[in-house]
C-alpha cells in the first residue's frame, strides 16, 4: 500500500528537479532563438517563411494573417529581452 505512495512521491521529486535543470537549458535557447528570429527578420520582408511568422505572431500577440510591415518594424525596434 505504501509502496505506490512512494513511488509517487520519488516521481513528483523526479519531475521537480528536472524542471529546474532542462527550465535553464530553455531560457537559453528561448534566448538564442530569439537573436536568430530576429536576425532573419532584418534580413527579409513580410511574406516571411512559416516559421518565422509564428515566432513574429507570439511576440506580436497577432495572427500571422494581420501581421503588418509596420508591426515588424516597431518590434525590431524595441530592445532584445535578454
Amino acid at each position: 500500500m505504501g509502496a505506490r505512495r512512494i513511488r509517487k512521491n520519488q516521481r513528483k521529486v523526479d519531475m521537480a528537479l528536472s524542471r529546474l535543470v532542462n527550465g535553464e537549458i530553455k531560457v537559453k535557447e528561448r534566448a538564442r532563438r530569439d537573436a536568430r528570429m530576429r536576425l532573419a527578420v532584418k534580413k527579409g520582408k513580410l511574406p516571411y517563411t512559416p516559421v518565422i511568422m509564428s515566432w513574429l505572431s507570439v511576440k506580436i500577440d497577432k495572427p500571422g494573417r494581420l501581421i503588418t510591415q509596420a508591426d515588424v518594424d516597431k518590434l525590431l525596434a524595441e530592445p532584445a529581452k535578454a
